[in-house]
């Protein structure tokens, strides 16, 4: 048999595959260095499991993922059960029956493999790590707030600069809709003109002139956010729109007072992949990047079919985008070895950083070894010696 001939057990599905070293080890220091800093912060962690019931899992918010989901047979309750593609649900699904006695604001953190049915084109890998937390039972400016700085400061202190946050309000459309008294079948002819940006196209959706220049306004008030702001501000919208700015511009002073100098834009009419929030929404970009680092948002927390909801919001980072946008840390110096060096000694090596790589069997050069085994250093008359 040729050693290529189970090459083929190396294949693994499309979306799926092996993280390697040193990927692995940097991926689970980022996740560690993000935890602890929601905990520094009051977030506690919780741990939901991997699969539960698809009516639990796929209800309230979860339901926009049904699609996404995998679905298995319990072989003991004989109920069908879903792999999590989420954990922002699950954490809901905790908060709203296993805390709900909890005093409110609740603040909990999360970290773990999700896996989903199908990529796409611009994230093809269908199981990916998901890191994140979320605050739930009160509906705030300084919640929301909150949110942003503290995903701001999880991607700082794993090692991303240069951060960039868009912020989004998905309902601001919705609430000027509504004030206008509009059709659902006008809404949706809108909705595809925000979409696609097209001034022209609005004018024709709406045949009024008023709320015409209404939509192309709030599609305008795009950019740098002080100046999106601004020009949301002098427009007369509805009692509803009105308030949905107001406390848009109220977060906005909140992070700015935080953190003066992190740069933050507005797109007020976005509405795609952000379908189940209900306010402040954003997503963050490293200027070196484009693929989102994290995004967030505020949403419905647990079931509101079953009257079990409340206000949340919070964030998920997405961790290959994140190290793909951090500089990667030095690599720790591997010292080797003799077998014959007493195990306790290995203590004093790395509290000075080194891992110490131990040989197992004999080896007649010891140099040679060393370097066989990708190893930095080797101890040669009890000092590391660099190779």
């Amino acid at each position: 048999m040729s050693a290529n001939d189970n090459d083929h057990r190396g294949l693994l599905p499309a979306g799926l595959a092996d993280l390697l070293p040193p990927d692995a080890a940097r991926e689970a220091r980022a996740i560690d260095i993000a935890i602890e800093r929601f905990a520094a912060f009051g977030y506690e962690r919780v741990k939901p499991p991997l699969v539960e019931f698809e009516e639990s899992l796929l209800g309230g918010t979860g339901a926009g993922l049904a699609a996404q989901t995998f679905r298995l047979m319990d072989p003991v309750s004989q109920r069908m059960m879903g792999v999590r593609p989420d954990m922002t649900v699950q954490v809901a699904r905790i908060a709203v029956t296993r805390l709900k006695h909890e005093p409110r604001p609740l603040r909990l953190s999360y970290g773990g493999n999700v896996i989903r049915v199908r990529g796409n084109q611009l994230k093809p890998e269908r199981q990916f790590a998901q890191v994140g937390a979320e605050l739930l039972g009160v509906d705030t400016a300084e919640a929301d707030a909150e949110a942003v700085l503290l995903t701001v400061d999880a991607l700082h202190a794993i090692g991303v600069a240069g951060l960039t946050v868009d912020l989004n309000h998905p309902m601001l459309v919705a609430a000027v809709a509504a004030g206008l008294q509009l059709s659902a079948d006008t809404i949706a002819k809108l909705r595809r003109a925000l979409d696609r940006k097209d001034e022209a196209a609005i004018v024709a959706a709406l045949g009024d002139k008023k709320a015409s220049d209404l939509f192309v306004g709030l599609l305008r008030a795009t950019g740098p956010v002080d100046k999106a702001v601004a020009q949301l501000a002098k427009l007369k919208l509805p009692v509803a729109g009105a308030a949905e700015v107001t406390r848009l511009a109220e977060v906005v002073t909140l992070v700015r007072a935080a953190d003066p100098d992190l740069a933050l834009t507005l797109d007020p009419v976005e509405y795609r992949g952000l379908e189940y929030q209900t306010g402040v929404s954003f997503t963050v970009f490293a200027k070196k990047g484009r693929e989102e680092l994290a995004r967030g948002g505020r949403y419905a927390a647990g079931y509101p079919e079953d009257g079990t909801s409340e206000p949340a919001t919070g964030f998920t980072l997405y961790m290959s985008a994140v190290l793909a946008a951090s500089e990667s840390p030095p690599e720790r110096p591997r010292l080797f070895v003799t077998k014959n060096t007493p195990w306790h000694d290995a203590a004093s090596w790395q509290e000075k950083g080194y891992a110490v790589v131990r040989a197992v069997d004999g080896a007649k050069d010891v140099r040679t070894e060393a370097k066989r085994l990708r190893c930095s250093h080797a101890l040669i008359d009890g000092e590391a010696v660099p190779l």
